[in-house]
């Protein structure tokens, strides 16, 4: 079990990876409505000094030439493989690699978790170790998805120490703080209303099998006494739509 004696800071904004990643077809917006929340969200980052802005790849290259504008030193992540994480390997790499030379700091990656649930652990491992290089090679930070919602305590048990093993087979413990395991898309569709982010069993599940590994909560933390606790467990990103509110400063968005 991970010792529960961490220091948990008064200022939570440096945790925060502020996200806006629905499509203009699921929010109902226009492409310029879309890009407009993702400015807005961009303006929140710099003046609370987010640690970054969580978008999709179409939004990057903007994004980051408006940060630098600003001469801000808020970070621009991205998805990769979203939401579903059943992409073929190549296909994330390729998006991975555009992402890159769009200027993305951080890569989140979504895994192929129905082919673990299918027993294809092969396939898993391969495109970890490749999105992982190719994230390292370019100085990035690559986070890996595992959707908690769509797998037993049991996998995310199980799942997160497979990426830990595979990540000291393939890579160096200096590297480790860049590789990061994250709970949730915020997009998977569960049923009778469970939650579909990040929850403490989860997380804690995640921690006690994550070795050296960093971890992010994603989706589900709404309130500043949810983040403070998740950072006391031992968190070191919170993904949120909400991350205005989570310093007493804006509204809670009711989805990711």
């Amino acid at each position: 079990m991970c010792p529960f004696f961490i220091f948990v800071p008064m200022e939570i904004n440096q945790y925060l990876d502020s996200t806006y990643l629905k499509t203009p077809e699921q929010s109902g917006l226009t492409e310029e409505q879309t890009f407009e929340k993702v400015r807005e969200l961009t303006d929140e980052a710099i003046a609370y000094h987010f640690k970054e802005v969580m978008i999709r790849p179409n939004y990057v290259k903007l994004i980051k030439d408006y940060l630098i504008s600003k001469n801000s030193e808020v970070l621009v992540g991205t998805v990769i493989g979203f939401h579903e994480g059943t992409y073929d390997t190549q296909d994330k790499l390729d998006e991975a690699n555009q992402a890159i030379v769009d200027g993305a700091d951080e890569l989140d990656f979504v895994i192929n978790y129905e082919a673990y649930k299918s027993g294809e652990l092969a396939l898993v491992e391969k495109e970890f170790v490749e999105g992982t290089r190719l994230g390292l090679d370019f100085g990035k930070t690559v986070k890996w998805i595992i959707e908690i919602a769509a797998l037993s305590d049991d996998q995310i048990a199980d799942l997160t120490a497979s990426i830990w093993r595979w990540a000291q087979d393939n890579f160096e413990e200096k590297d480790f703080s860049r590789i990061f395991i994250k709970s949730s898309t915020g997009f998977y569709e569960t049923e009778a209303g469970k939650p579909n982010g990040a929850t403490f069993e989860g997380i804690r599940i995640m921690l006690d099998n994550a070795g050296k590994l960093p971890v992010k909560a994603a989706g589900g933390v709404k309130t500043p006494a949810d983040a403070e606790k998740m950072i006391a467990m031992g968190i070191q990103r919170i993904g949120t739509s909400s991350a205005g509110a989570l310093l007493g400063a804006g509204k809670v968005d009711v989805g990711y």
